[in-house]
């Protein structure tokens, strides 16, 4: 069995996103969860990649020290970027409306860095996935954040969910990676490292 190659690992993963938990439990990984608060501010400066690479990073700063030799330390951030801005999560209902209101009739790249540490290396890489999104109506818009709270989400949109299967015309890339986990890659470079 391929995961025989991770028997060895002691994977830890540092996300409270239900996602990115199913993912690894999907792909047969045994891993465990710890989560360590971060403040995530980065440079404005910072564009694209450059912000999903730094924040993951910067989410595994706390865990310094604290690794054992088998460990392997799983850490990830996603946005959506749009026009030149980096859409996060939606802080209220507004905001949420807002964002997805920005995203209708476009297409927007959907990024996300995962990043992996050990005692004695990191490795970060990450993904793009582009996403045209149909004209959206006010209706259609307040219909979906009433009825499925896209709060946790990047881009205030879940592509699994009922605004995924009316607002999507196209993507090109990962569908895996809309969802906030690019796990084709993971999978490659967990083996790997």
């Amino acid at each position: 069995m391929l995961n025989e190659q991770l028997a060895t690992k002691n994977i830890i993963l540092a996300s409270g996103s239900p996602r990115r938990q199913q993912f690894l439990r999907d792909l047969e990984i045994d891993f465990t969860i710890q989560l360590k608060p971060v403040e995530e501010i980065y440079d404005p400066a910072l564009k694209e990649a450059e912000i999903t690479d730094f924040l993951a990073k910067l989410k595994a700063a706390p865990f310094q020290g604290t690794l054992n030799d088998q460990d392997v330390l799983v850490t990830s951030d996603t946005i959506v970027w749009s026009e030149g801005e980096a859409l996060g999560k939606p802080t209220d209902a507004q905001n949420a409306y807002d964002i997805i209101k920005s995203l209708s009739g476009k297409t927007h790249s959907v990024i996300s860095s995962v990043c992996l540490t050990s005692t004695k290396k990191q490795h970060v890489f990450s993904d793009v996935t582009l996403v045209s999104i149909k004209e959206l109506s006010d209706e259609e818009i307040h219909y979906y954040i009433k009825n499925f709270n896209p709060f946790d989400k990047a881009g205030a949109y879940g592509i699994q969910e009922w605004f995924g299967y009316i607002a999507v015309e196209k993507i090109e890339g990962s569908f895996f990676n809309v969802m906030g986990f690019p796990i084709h890659k993971f999978y490659k470079e967990i083996l790997e490292f």
